[in-house]
């Protein structure tokens, strides 16, 4: 067994949450690139019966796209064991009455159309590689500054991915600059927002101390997981840093080389 494992030895284990991008598979430029042994790693918890969601801050695709997408690759996903930000940012908007000046993928602009876009209330930053120019960026502050009362939604905080040609600003880098220039502090719906661990565990049924959460991030997936009392491991592959292991602050409940060996590890304790 690889050293320092806790997450084995806290208890019993009654499902899992899984990362996606750096955990299944990275990209190449458009190309997806699959993550050695993450196919039979899903396989083995589906034959073995146990149970799992998928957690991710994409916001490039719905949960129904995200299925077709990792279907394709191989993977048995199913939409609904799938949890990105995008339900619950619908959600928010109809609630609070906003009308979203979006900067977000171009895959993703329709499922927005049931909102109005004039004289927006509140900006929306998502993934969106080639949509942070200058003029979306200052356009998304004058509307913050117009209106003190207006709203700054982010999908996610990370501060940058990992795409295999290298490292990639995230859209919490532009959050944050949003959130300096205009005082406002954003609101976000992804990880590591407690709220967006703790539906899928209640989708499950499963109590977060009974629960581990999988993933190559060490701040959004490690550090956000173990806020809700998850458990919470850290794979070798995606994001991961050398550095991340030895963290000051934040102390993982395992590192493994790969989503298999954390399978692996798990039935063999198992049985």
């Amino acid at each position: 067994m690889e050293q320092g494992q806790r997450w084995l030895t806290g208890g019993e284990i009654d499902g899992f949450l899984f990362d996606i991008y750096g955990v299944l598979y990275e990209m190449r430029g458009t190309e997806d690139v699959l993550i050695e042994g993450s196919v039979d790693a899903i396989r083995k918890l589906r034959e073995a019966g146990v149970t799992f969601r998928f957690c991710t801050n994409t916001s490039t695709r719905s949960a129904e796209d995200m299925a077709v997408r990792l279907q394709g690759l191989g993977f048995d996903a199913r939409p609904e064991e799938l949890f990105t930000p995008i339900p619950l940012t619908l959600r928010y908007l109809k609630e609070n009455n906003l009308r979203p000046f979006l900067i977000v993928d171009s895959g993703v602009r329709r499922v927005f159309d049931e909102f109005s876009k004039s004289d927006p209330n509140c900006v929306i930053l998502g993934d969106a590689q080639n949509q942070y120019s200058y003029a979306n960026l200052n356009h998304a502050f004058q509307i913050l500054m117009n209106d003190q009362d207006s709203k700054l939604v982010t999908l996610g905080s990370g501060s940058y991915y990992k795409e295999v040609d290298g490292l990639k600003l995230d859209c919490g880098t532009f959050s944050a600059a949003l959130e300096f220039a205009s005082g406002i502090k954003a609101k976000v719906i992804g990880k590591p927002d407690q709220d967006f661990f703790l539906v899928p565990l209640e989708d499950m049924k499963i109590k977060p101390d009974k629960a581990i959460m999988v993933g190559d991030d060490i701040i959004l997936d490690i550090q956000g997981g173990q806020s809700c009392g998850i458990r919470s491991v850290l794979v070798r592959t995606g994001k991961y840093r050398p550095q991340d292991e030895t963290h000051p602050s934040i102390k993982p409940d395992g590192c493994v080389d790969n989503l298999l060996s954390l399978v692996n590890l798990f039935l063999k304790h198992k049985t």
